[in-house]
């Protein structure tokens, strides 16, 4: 008969997995969807499961408004994504609708054009198109990606190649 190879997984007490989590959620802002699926990898039972996540909660270590507002403000200044790429990413956390409001009104309309502006440019030089259409399309989906409002795309666009 083989021997078999067999890993004992030792299980966390409630107290311990409770520390894991509030070190996970220091390190950044987390949504529940994410420390539910923390706790789900810690093999975590459903009732050790809510009494953990409504310890985060009563301790302020697990907060979605500050979440949808961190979140929202860098993702539009690191990676420079629009409303529209923001807004369906915290939907897809199940961020609630209130919440996703706080997250946007953390970006500055100013900044907001300014940033479609300067993206707008830089893709624009990396363009080799001969045909302007062309080009216009591929600047717009590239925009569009990103999560801009089409008005706000071609507002742009037309600035720039206009026809």
């Amino acid at each position: 008969m083989p021997k078999e190879n067999f890993k004992t997984k030792t299980s966390l007490t409630v107290d311990e997995a409770l520390v894991k989590v509030m070190n996970y959620c220091v390190y950044q802002d987390r949504c529940h969807q994410e420390v539910e699926k923390k706790l789900d990898e810690l093999e975590m039972y459903e009732e050790a499961k809510a009494y953990i996540i409504t310890k985060l909660i009563e301790e302020d270590f697990l907060n979605e408004e500050r979440f949808a507002r961190s979140y929202a403000r860098g993702k539009f200044r690191i990676k420079k994504y629009g409303r529209l790429r923001i807004t369906r990413e915290l939907k897809a956390k199940n961020i609630s609708a209130y919440n996703l409001k706080a997250g946007l009104s953390e970006i500055d309309e100013d900044d907001y054009l300014k940033t479609l502006k300067d993206l707008s440019e830089q893709k624009l030089k990396t363009l080799n198109e001969p045909n302007a259409y062309k080009k216009r399309q591929k600047l717009y989906q590239h925009l569009a990606y990103k999560g801009y409002e089409t008005e706000l795309i071609y507002d742009v666009i037309n600035d720039l190649l206009p026809m």
